[in-house]
């Protein structure tokens, strides 16, 4: 299976050696256009660290917490089945696919990267869903019923979001396996999930727990 040429392309510009292959996701029938394996065996130069750094390509992995969130989609379909879904910060859009496949009504994968918004769409047409796209989650209006989040809170930072979710859906489902123990009223823990990072990246243990959270307002 042949790699969609422009995502090859961008990822070739940071890695000159590096090439997307079709990988069916740990415990799922999912598949998604990720890093080959391969490339993440050898030490990169300088250069390719500084532009890793700079833009760096979240789009060709499926991070712990959203393959998580996919699964638990797949095993609870009731969460999304007939429902309006936004998908923040898709990413490789797994969870929003995953979404999809469990019955979803509508899905729209927001995210703010330009290729991020290009892998969903490859990674939806190899699992043979439809999705809505957006850039821009504060210029949606107020009429889902779940925004879904995974691997969002890795900066503290980006806490503040935990309220603006509750703007845009009645109900908000956040996985995170970097902050674990934040405290807000709306928010209750569900479950903690056990993930890795595809392909795996040797991540410490403590980031194979995923907390998921629910809020609705």
């Amino acid at each position: 299976m042949i790699a969609p040429q422009h995502l090859q392309q961008a990822l070739s510009q940071l890695l000159g050696d590096a090439r997307l292959s079709a990988e069916t996701l740990p415990g799922t029938d999912l598949k998604l256009w990720l890093i080959d394996a391969d490339n993440m065996d050898r030490a990169f130069s300088p250069e390719e660290t500084r532009r890793i750094l700079e833009e760096p390509p979240y789009w060709c992995f499926c991070w712990a917490s959203g393959l998580a969130l996919a699964r638990w989609l797949a095993e609870k379909p009731d969460w999304v089945v007939g429902k309006r879904v936004l998908d923040f910060g898709t990413g490789s859009g797994v969870a929003a696919i995953a979404a999809a496949k469990a019955g979803a009504a509508e899905v729209v994968a927001c995210d703010l990267d330009p290729l991020a918004l290009e892998a969903c769409r490859a990674n939806a047409e190899l699992n043979g869903v439809t999705l809505s796209y957006s850039a821009d989650f504060f210029r949606e209006q107020d009429r889902f019923d779940l925004i879904i989040v995974a691997d969002v809170l890795y900066d503290r930072a980006n806490l503040p979001l935990l309220d603006h979710f509750l703007t845009r859906g009645r109900q908000a489902l956040v996985a995170d396996s970097r902050v674990r123990d934040f405290q807000h009223p709306l928010y209750t823990r569900l479950a903690v999930l056990d993930a890795c990072t595809w392909p795996d990246l040797a991540e410490p243990a403590e980031f194979r727990n995923v907390s998921l959270y629910h809020a609705i307002r």
